[in-house]
């Protein structure tokens, strides 16, 4: 009886290339896919179980699904004189109507009912020209990186010196304010010893009564204003410096 032939389609069909260099664990994917309106029972074998990790090494792929198998070689000594002789097979079943244990499924299958496909491994170490074309085609994207967080920080430095020009207006603002509170401060105490000095004076006459009067009249009225623009700078000043701080 020929022997049955593979139904599942597998990518890669032939060669497992696994790309150096191998000081580190290496990855390579391989799918199946289930074509038929069947479910499929699989199993992943290999030559070398010790170099190998095989995730999953068996399941079950239903009508039209596929399933991707990830293999991974260990670390292990590179030696380019050597080739590879590790391979790996595919073995495959139609999943049978009542199947409750699939361990028990697999021993109780006949070699006859049996599909399979063999693939090699190949090692591929990189020359040094393909380790400096992935060099040159890293390079713009660092530079990119590079570019966009000089530009970040290009716009934190210029947020940074104009909040320091605001803190510099304000200050000094403040500074001018406080020498016209001090300015108006003395204009008012110079008027207030005027005003006490024209009390302290004897009235002569009613002309002089009348002079002094029109006098502490307009004392008052130079005097009223001066009060309300000190207290409006000394809350201008109060806010502003409250403000700064």
């Amino acid at each position: 009886m020929s022997k049955l032939e593979q139904i599942l389609i597998l990518e890669p069909s032939s060669d497992l290339r696994f790309r150096g260099p191998f000081t580190d664990v290496v990855t390579t994917n391989l799918k199946l896919r289930n074509p038929s309106d069947r479910r499929v029972c699989f199993k992943v074998k290999t030559t070398a179980p010790r170099r190998y990790c095989v995730r999953p090494n068996s399941g079950i792929i239903d009508p039209g699904a596929t399933v991707t198998i990830s293999v991974m070689l260990q670390p292990f000594d590179y030696d380019p004189n050597e080739k590879s002789k590790h391979k790996f097979m595919v073995q495959t079943i139609f999943a049978p109507s009542s199947m409750s244990d699939l361990e028990a499924m697999w021993k109780d299958t006949k070699p006859d009912d049996l599909m399979d496909s063999k693939l090699r491994c190949v090692f591929d170490m990189p020359s040094d020209n393909d380790k400096m074309s992935e060099l040159e085609s890293s390079k713009p994207a660092c530079v990119l990186n590079s570019s966009k967080a000089e530009a970040a920080a290009g716009l934190r430095g210029s947020s940074v010196s104009m909040d320091d020009t605001e803190k510099r207006k304000l200050l000094e603002e403040s500074r001018r304010l406080q020498t016209e509170v001090g300015r108006l401060t003395e204009e008012n105490r110079q008027l207030k010893d005027e005003g006490v000095r024209m009390r302290r004076c004897v009235p002569l006459s009613s002309s002089s009564m009348l002079s002094k009067d029109s006098s502490s009249s307009s004392s008052s009225s130079r005097c009223l204003p001066s009060l309300l623009v000190l207290i409006a700078a000394v809350f201008i000043g109060f806010f502003i410096g409250k403000f700064v701080l």
